[in-house]
């Protein structure tokens, strides 16, 4: 309950900007949405053209940004994200305009990083996750081949249909993402996506549109599905008691994927959800806030 209250009051934080398309603007501007960035955020980025353009890509941390354009092509908009382990700073961001063109020029701007607060859990699992045998490691090195292959490659355009959504209708977060994992009393990860209390059996939906890139049982993922959902933005889902869709399939935004469980590493019956941008990893719930643009 208070974490729903909490998601109500900062909802109107992140709303996107109001970007009138349709009317001519007196200089090329960039609008960051939520304004305030940390390490694990995902972003909005909206350009905003004096003139038309035909293309319009960028560079942040030294990631490639993809824009798909408004029907008026003078508004261009892209998803982006702060990895987890980024430090705290300034770092430029750099957008090209028609880069191919007489008409080319360059936005730049930078964004400022403050550090979020992210708490220690200690967990208890059983100790076969925690130092694995001489098998299990054969079977996590040949699940990071099967993992290494179904992030490789990523729709170059936007398959999300308009807001992201949780997976679950009913379910309130028991973990939150970034949060230090110590399990069995030894520091292992960062929690790279949020946690569900869900009990084994609850239907588990796709977050947005996309294409199933993955969908079967990993070491320490247990049951899992992953889904791209173009411009390199795909949604994680593990810990999974029975899968229903293949790779290749396109799923629909609610559409029923999966039942949770409480397979692979884990204390109990619950979803793990992530949402992984070009290889990091962002915090889902600050996703669902983001208020994106229809796409045409």
């Amino acid at each position: 309950m208070i974490l729903r209250i909490l998601a109500l009051a900062t909802a109107a934080l992140f709303a996107a900007p109001s970007v009138q398309s349709s009317d001519p603007v007196s200089q090329d501007s960039i609008v960051i949405t939520p304004a305030a960035l940390q390490n694990g955020s995902p972003f909005l980025l909206t350009v905003a053209l004096h003139n038309k353009a035909s293309l319009v890509t960028g560079t942040w941390q030294d990631h490639p940004i993809v824009f798909f354009p408004n029907a008026d092509h003078r508004t261009w908009s892209s998803l982006a994200g702060v990895d987890i382990e980024t430090i705290p700073g300034h770092y430029p961001l750099a957008i090209e305009i028609d880069p191919t063109q007489s008409t080319h020029r360059t936005l730049h701007q930078e964004l400022d990083i403050t550090e979020a607060p992210y708490e220690k859990v200690p967990l208890t699992v059983p100790d076969k996750f925690v130092e694995p045998d001489a098998a299990a490691l054969k079977i996590i090195a040949a699940d990071k081949i099967v993992k290494d292959k179904a992030f490789a490659h990523s729709s170059p355009k936007p398959a999300w249909t308009s807001n992201f959504l949780p997976p679950l209708r009913v379910a309130p977060m028991s973990d939150s993402f970034g949060s230090q994992r110590i399990f069995n009393g030894k520091l292992a990860s960062v929690h790279r996506g949020l946690d569900y209390h869900a009990k084994t059996g609850t239907p588990v939906s796709a977050i947005n549109s996309g294409r199933v890139v993955l969908a079967k049982p990993l070491y320490f993922e247990g049951g899992c599905v992953v889904i791209d959902h173009g411009l390199g933005l795909m949604s994680v889902y593990m810990h999974l008691s029975k899968i229903e869709v293949k790779v290749d399939t396109k799923v629909h935004r609610g559409q029923l994927i999966a039942w949770s469980g409480a397979s692979g590493r884990a204390t109990g019956p619950h979803l793990h959800l992530g949402v992984r941008w070009q290889g990091s990893y962002l915090d889902p719930a600050k996703l669902f806030q983001i208020q994106l643009p229809e796409l045409r």
